[in-house]
């Protein structure tokens, strides 16, 4: 009796476990650790056989601990992007449309209707940065912190059960926690900006904020008023607010920038979805000292997700080019968002 008791007990606390890992984005298990890939997927393969033989000490592909840097882009490597768009772009166009606390230029409201309008994303260049950051000027550090955690928190447009908070591919998740389980330091580098993305990455992924590199706009000092910041000092009582202009869109040449200054070490694994990861992938692939393996992740499935099949043809053709693993959304997972959430 005592036995059978004991039996039961262990199997009550194998099943609570079981099921706490799997209700995190990106929990794992030690038996299948990337268990929502299907077996047959290419990437799978190649990453579980690469950390396989980069952390054995025995291996001549072995890589230190303060050498295993692993770096993600975000918005649709990670991260829903493609219904209805940016995660950034859409909290914008909640501040000008739908925030009656704000009252927007003709600028702001021109380009947020017509994307109302037409569902037509505009040009990341200068004008449309310089627009979404100025949505936001003079707002407390702290308060934006808290306006894009509420954001997070309402419906992710395009499918049923999912908050925007929860809008990310959970086998990408899976593997930023198979990485972290094995030592791998894990950065995220978006050109989404830097304290848009730090409440969505902390608070989801558990990444520290300064494993988050992003876009970077101006803060300054509530008290500043016009003075430049190399000759304002801060004073007890002042308060960061921001400044409502971007400084650097972190996309293509400018993500390997940012790895040099606030990483310092190259990467030996990165992953990417768009040619504006292309640089991030080559820089930490080329001339490593390390073994080092770069993945693309391909739009492709029409079903469970808003798939582009034109980029998605692209991206594999690139990664042939290129030397990268390309990863199928459609092939390669046995989910995208979770069984019970389903698209529109």
């Amino acid at each position: 009796m005592k036995k059978s008791l004991k039996s039961l007990f262990l199997l009550a606390f194998i099943g609570i476990v079981f099921v706490s890992c799997a209700s995190v984005p990106g929990g794992t298990n030690s038996q299948n650790p990337l268990s929502l890939w299907t077996d047959e997927a290419p990437a799978k393969k190649a990453l579980i056989e690469y950390v396989s033989s980069v952390t054995k000490k025995s291996s001549p592909d072995f890589i230190p601990v303060e050498n295993r840097i692993a770096i993600f882009d975000w918005d649709g490597t990670l991260f829903c992007e493609t219904n209805p768009t940016y995660f950034d772009f859409q909290l914008f166009i909640h501040r000008v449309l739908d925030d009656p606390n704000y009252t927007p230029n003709e600028s702001q409201l021109a380009i947020a209707k017509k994307f109302r309008e037409t569902g037509v994303v505009p040009p990341l260049d200068a004008e449309y940065e310089r627009l979404l950051a100025s949505a936001y000027k003079g707002m407390k550090l702290s308060e934006y912190f808290d306006y894009v955690r509420a954001f997070m928190q309402t419906e992710q447009p395009g499918y049923n059960g999912m908050k925007r908070a929860e809008a990310y591919y959970r086998p990408m998740a899976q593997i930023v926690q198979y990485l972290i389980d094995n030592q791998f330091t894990v950065y995220v580098s978006t050109g989404t900006d830097r304290f848009t993305i730090r409440p969505l990455v902390m608070e989801t992924l558990k990444l520290p904020p300064n494993q988050i590199i992003g876009s970077d706009s101006v803060v300054i000092c509530r008290n500043q008023g016009g003075e430049d910041s190399l000759s304002y000092t801060f004073n007890s009582g002042d308060e960061l607010v921001m400044g409502g202009k971007n400084i650097v869109k972190n996309l293509q040449m400018n993500k390997v920038v940012t790895i040099v200054r606030e990483i310092g070490v190259q990467p030996v694994l990165a992953f990417g979805n768009s040619t504006t990861d292309a640089s991030m992938i080559n820089y930490s692939i080329t001339n490593n000292k390390y073994k080092a393996l770069g993945f693309m992740l391909s739009c492709d499935d029409l079903e469970r997700e808003y798939g582009n099949m034109k980029k998605a043809e692209k991206m594999k053709s690139e990664s042939e080019k290129y030397g990268w693993i390309s990863v199928s959304m459609k092939n390669d997972w046995k989910t995208i968002y979770g069984d019970s959430v389903k698209k529109k």
